[in-house]
């Protein structure tokens, strides 16, 4: 049985890792998020849910403990900090592999004009946060995979294709459910992508800016 604690388990993408793990036998899902509103009836009941803030230390450690896994999938002008108290928190108790959503253009790897209207879209605050919180991950000693998606849509298909950390971004978009099967990928098959920073978008998608502007 691998235990695995989802962080900011009502997000969109959160919520479709959920159920495409929930049936799966040999998987103990531990949800943590601060509004059990927003968290259907139905997911409430593929695990222990745990009502509480990344920024409560004290429950953010305990729910740590004897998880194999965390998926952090959280944001935030405060994400930085957010990232520092989960890697704190897996140190303590010893859990190692982690999956962290972050942004595309944290490296300054996306190209060409859509590269100039990220940056734009995204502002000087949220691009210097996230980039932050990504460094403090990979400074860390945890088995990290970091998740930089494209522009995202809610298209009802899995589609994508992965860059790394060193390579220019491709593509201006992907769907959330696509994200959601990587992520999914990674907990089922956690010795995939250690210590790797993974650009992720729909193929043929290139341009100057997602479709929808």
């Amino acid at each position: 049985m691998r235990n695995v604690l989802i962080l900011g388990a009502s997000g969109k993408i959160a919520l479709l890792v959920e159920e495409m793990l929930h049936s799966r036998t040999d998987i103990h899902l531990t949800l943590y998020l601060r509004h059990l509103a927003k968290l259907p009836d139905k997911n409430q009941a593929w695990g222990q849910v745990i009502l509480g803030d990344v920024m409560d230390t004290k429950l953010l450690t305990q729910a740590m403990e004897h998880q194999d896994l965390v998926y952090a999938n959280l944001a935030g002008e405060n994400i930085f900090q957010q990232a520092q108290n989960v890697v704190t928190a897996m140190q303590q108790q010893q859990v190692r592999r982690l999956v962290w959503i972050s942004t595309l253009g944290i490296y300054n790897e996306v190209p060409g004009n859509f590269g100039k209207w990220n940056n734009k879209m995204l502002g000087e605050s949220y691009l210097p946060n996230y980039k932050k919180a990504a460094a403090t991950i990979e400074a860390s000693n945890l088995d990290y995979t970091i998740i930089r998606p494209a522009w995202l849509q809610d298209l009802d298909e899995v589609d994508y294709e992965i860059t790394t950390k060193d390579e220019p971004f491709k593509g201006t978009e992907v769907s959330r459910k696509s994200v959601a099967s990587l992520v999914t990928k990674i907990i089922t098959q956690p010795q995939q992508y250690i210590q790797q920073s993974l650009g992720v978008n729909k193929p043929h998608t290139a341009g100057e800016r997602a479709s929808w502007y």
